[in-house]
């Protein structure tokens, strides 16, 4: 019965796509039967675009009316190229996660269940919503200080019953990748049961605010020696899992220049500052905020770029950082070779291909980037290009690195428009350059080399229990080899009762998906 629902609730979105007339695939791409017939039954009714409402407008606007879930997956695919092809996610990068709010009746509610305290009790003052989204929405509200004075806050809520609509849509995501990867062999590469895990965890995440606030301290203390950038303070004891409270932050949107100018701050400073601290936020802390976009940046009154909103962020592992650092260190000193091994190194290029193709591929994607004017010089780009290889040399997606490459759009989107002559090579170089003096300097080989030496101590302590196990797990094999691996008749009868209910169930989900779809079709023709 849930694939059932499941099929169900996929035919409706998908025929609300096609209805709204929304470009979903390339014109040349190779549809399964069905899905044929489907496309030529219903092409002749789908709406036309209007004048100036091209392919992103109608998918955009389509996916804002499946509601909250359609809209993070559509942003969410957005950062995803590799998945759904550049045309598509193209399209998806104009999807604003903008929705209509819902009462102050259901927010006070909603703040009092959650935090177990009257508003009143609470706050001095709550306001109306200052800004509604897909999972949550911003009301500006006031708090009374130990003296007396009243200071301004931002208490965001989440929406009522939205972890059971995510829920109930995410199951129908998962069925959806399940289905692909067993009758598309192909699309297993990009292992599309994984990226639908990776934005269930990703919407979890963002749905517990208390991982907002978690993130808002790390990143508070990470940052707290930096200069020009600050992010909002965190009111932990008017915050829970469904409710936030964070310093309200008067600062100038970092979109309006003539503000700035007026208020005389740096704007050109201000765009490669900009860009230097997303670096150091990803290859220093392996932490970074991922969703900079203009809305999300303000610039107080000392001059420093304030970051809010920290629902998405993203994180690299050390290794990650060393791949990062390599590559544009390679890049800016043209040094393809160099790139071409750290690939293989990191495993991320299988040991069938010859590094010096690879290398060869890599300067067809530097040198025409490299050799443009500093105004026209994006790392974004040169790593977008990058990661379209994978294909071609059976590379393994990074999710990690792609919205790396995704936020590093934005961020040089928002560099650019303060100073547009900015060269993103020449502002990141310093950032690289100390990260790889650091991490990979004399010095710090010396101070690897004392850790591991302490390492080392450790597991020759830990050989004895270590031959133990080893001793065990070798009888245990021993006796397999000799005797078999056994199940009793319960096991073997409950892995078949569930084989064959896996088939039949799949069997009854294709056939209810056809009739579905059929009845879609029947209905837009009569």
């Amino acid at each position: 019965m849930n694939a059932i629902a499941n099929m169900v609730r996929l035919t409706k979105a998908g025929a609300v796509i096609a209805w709204s007339g929304a470009r979903v695939l390339p014109d040349d791409a190779k549809l399964p039967p069905p899905l044929r017939v489907f496309s030529r039954v219903t092409a002749p009714l789908r709406k036309e675009g209007e004048a100036g409402n091209g392919h992103e407008a109608r998918l955009s606007d389509a996916l804002a009316s499946l509601g909250p879930s359609y809209i993070k997956l559509g942003q969410f695919l957005a950062t995803r190229d590799d998945i759904i092809g550049r045309e598509l996610a193209r399209d998806l990068s104009t999807l604003q996660d903008r929705l209509p709010p819902f009462s102050q009746k259901e927010a006070h509610a909603a703040v009092e269940e959650a935090l177990e305290a009257p508003v009143d009790k609470l706050f001095a003052e709550f306001g109306s919503p200052v800004a509604a989204a897909s999972i949550a929405q911003v009301h500006k509200a006031k708090v009374r200080g130990p003296d007396g004075t009243l200071k301004p806050v931002a208490v965001k809520v989440l929406r009522p019953g939205i972890e059971q609509r995510f829920k109930r849509d995410l199951d129908s995501y998962f069925f959806a990748a399940r289905m692909i990867e067993r009758m598309h062999p192909p699309s297993r590469r990009l292992r599309p049961i994984a990226v639908v895990d990776t934005l269930a965890k990703s919407v979890a995440i963002e749905m517990d605010l208390r991982m907002e606030a978690a993130a808002i301290s790390e990143m508070a203390a990470n940052t707290k020696n930096d200069e020009g950038f600050r992010v909002p303070g965190v009111d932990w004891t008017r915050s829970a899992r469904r409710v936030l409270t964070l310093e309200w932050i008067d600062g100038i949107p970092i979109a309006d220049h003539a503000a700035l100018r007026a208020a005389g701050h740096d704007v050109k400073g201000l765009g490669a500052r900009l860009m230097q601290t997303f670096l150091v936020h990803a290859m220093r802390d392996g932490f970074f905020h991922a969703d900079m976009h203009p809305g999300n940046l303000f610039v107080d009154d000392k001059g420093r770029i304030v970051a809010v909103d920290f629902g998405i962020m993203g994180r690299l592992g050390m290794k990650e950082r060393r791949f990062l650092a390599e590559i544009l260190y390679g890049f800016l000193n043209r040094d393809y070779q160099r790139v071409a091994e750290v690939h293989f190194a990191a495993g991320y290029v299988p040991r069938k291909h010859a590094v010096a193709q690879f290398a060869q591929a890599l300067r067809a994607i530097g040198e025409p980037i490299m050799d443009r004017p500093a105004s026209e010089i994006s790392m974004a780009q040169l790593l977008g290009q990058l990661f379209q290889y994978t294909e071609v040399f059976d590379m393994q997606t990074r999710p990690e690195l792609l919205l790396l490459q995704k936020t590093m759009v934005v961020v040089e989107g928002v560099g650019r428009s303060l100073d547009p002559e900015v060269n993103m090579w020449v502002v990141s170089e310093p950032v690289v350059r100390d990260w790889m003096e650091n991490t990979l300097g004399a010095s710090a080989q010396i101070e690897a080399a004392a850790e591991g030496a302490v390492s080392v101590g450790r597991f020759v302590g830990e050989i004895p229990k270590l031959l133990g196990q080893a001793e065990r797990a070798a009888d245990a094999f021993s006796a397999m080899a000799e005797e078999g691996l056994r199940l009793d008749d319960h096991t073997v009868e409950r892995l078949a009762e569930a084989q064959a209910r896996e088939g039949r169930l799949s069997r009854i989900g294709i056939w209810i998906g056809a009739l579905a779809l059929a009845a879609i079709a029947l209905s837009l023709l009569f």
